[in-house]
């Protein structure tokens, strides 16, 4: 009966009385993603991307193979490198075949993982704390920009004498690095907040409490976000700066060990690899951001960014 009259309603609503065309159902989350990459395919972006990779393969093989220029010549070109890297019974012990360069993978990535982890828990309260209250900042923003300038390296023999084994100087030295980031980025975050949000909220009888979350903490987000990209690079090449003094497997130790062992082809691999693997993370984090501020992707979007 219902459908009837709803027939009926659509019917005398349309001129002529002809029924109203059905309205198609929404796309889903693949069919959003498709209509995104046809329209990326519009734009000059995506070729760029690949001409720009292209020409920075033609150089390095033109440098390191096709010229050999003398301080190249020792080098292995991209073609060796790919050879290598494809190859079932790799020469210098290192390829997609043997599982010890998974081990290597898993064991930096693990690391990032708990470091990452560990730096957004801290940071992020600390700094969405240090921006909302003066008092708070004026106690431990000193400190944080004392400890701040000190390179990673510095702290390897303290964090040697500090934890044991191989495993924790390693996470602690990435978590110290990325944390000072994240930290200072979310306070910034809050700073920038205009003031005109704080009174506005404040005359509409928010609390303290209220204005915490509903202004501060969306309003730092941005910022947040933008500090936790910047934060899980950081933390990667701290990583492997630890993993070459301190470590028994990591990309950054397989780095370290080919070079000491004077086996470049691996060294490459890991440099490689390691470029790769941390654009994905950082690609993971963006996405993260944008599902989390689809207003702030709306916003850029209408500005033409």
């Amino acid at each position: 009966m219902q459908n009837a009259i709803s027939t009926s309603e659509a019917t005398a609503g349309a001129p002529g009385g002809s029924s109203l065309p059905p309205i198609p159902p929404m796309p889903g989350a693949l069919g959003r993603s498709w209509w995104r990459f046809k329209k990326s395919l519009g734009r000059p972006g995506p070729y760029l991307t690949v001409v720009g990779i292209v020409l920075w393969i033609f150089t390095y093989w033109l440098l390191c193979e096709g010229l050999q220029l003398p301080r190249f010549v020792k080098l292995p070109g991209p073609v060796t490198v790919l050879t290598e890297w494809l190859s079932p019974n790799p020469q210098q012990g290192i390829s997609l075949y043997t599982p010890e360069y998974y081990q290597h993978i898993w064991a930096s990535l693990r690391r990032i993982i708990i470091a990452f982890t560990i730096a957004t828990v801290v940071g992020v309260p600390l700094g969405l704390l240090m921006g909302w209250s003066r008092t708070f900042r004026d106690y431990t923003f000193p400190i944080l920009e004392t400890l701040r300038p000190i390179p990673i390296l510095a702290w390897v023999p303290l964090a040697i004498l500090m934890f044991s084994g191989y495993e924790t100087p390693v996470i602690f030295l990435a978590t110290l690095a990325s944390l000072f980031v994240t930290t200072l980025n979310t306070m910034l975050g809050v700073q920038s907040i205009d003031e005109a949000y704080f009174r506005a909220a404040g005359c509409l009888g928010s609390s303290k409490w209220d204005i915490f979350r509903h202004v501060v903490v969306p309003g730092a987000l941005p910022f947040v976000f933008t500090g936790l990209q910047i934060s899980i690079g950081v933390a990667w090449f701290s990583l492997v700066a630890a993993e070459m003094v301190s470590g028994d497997y990591g990309l950054g130790y397989l780095i370290n060990s080919s070079y000491v062992n004077s086996v470049t082809i691996p060294m490459v691999i890991g440099m490689l690899t390691l470029g790769f693997v941390g654009w994905v993370t950082s690609a993971i984090v963006r996405w993260a951001g944008n599902r989390l501020m689809q207003w702030h992707v709306r916003a850029l979007a209408l500005q033409g960014r």
